[in-house]
C-alpha cells in the first residue's frame, strides 16, 4: 500500500483525475493520499485490497491527517479488469472502508475521500 501526504505524490498535482471539478489547495499536507495497493500473485481475490483500504484509514490518521482521499476504478461483477488498472483499488473497498465518493471524473474513476 502506497499512502502518504498528497504533496509526497508529484504527478496527482499535474494529473486531471483528483482535481476535476474541485477548487481545494493542491499543497495541503494534511491530507492523504492512498496510490497503490499490491497484493502478491497467489493472494489475490482473498480480500485482502478491502483490509487494506480499512488500514489505511488508520494508517494516515495516527500521524494527524485531515483526511484521506483515493482514486479507485469502478469494478463491474463479471467484467474483467486487468490487475494493472485495479492497482488503486476497486470503489467498493473504499466505501466499505468508510470513504465518500467526491467526484466521478472519468467513467471508470472516482474519488473518494474520508474526513476525520
Amino acid at each position: 500500500m502506497a499512502a502518504q501526504p498528497r504533496t509526497a505524490y508529484p504527478k496527482l498535482r499535474t494529473s486531471r483525475i483528483p482535481w476535476a471539478g474541485r477548487g481545494e489547495d493542491k499543497d495541503d499536507d494534511g491530507v492523504c493520499a492512498v496510490t497503490c495497493f499490491v497484493v502478491r500473485k497467489g493472494y489475490r481475490g482473498r480480500g485482502l485490497t478491502y483490509r487494506l483500504a480499512r488500514a489505511a484509514v488508520d494508517f494516515a490518521r495516527e500521524p494527524g491527517a485531515r483526511a484521506l482521499e483515493a482514486y479507485p476504478m469502478i469494478t463491474e461483477p463479471g467484467k474483467e479488469i486487468t490487475w494493472g488498472e485495479l492497482h488503486v483499488g476497486p470503489r467498493q473497498a473504499f466505501l466499505d472502508a468508510g470513504f465518500t465518493e467526491i467526484t466521478h471524473p472519468t467513467a471508470r474513476r472516482v474519488v473518494v475521500r474520508i474526513d476525520f
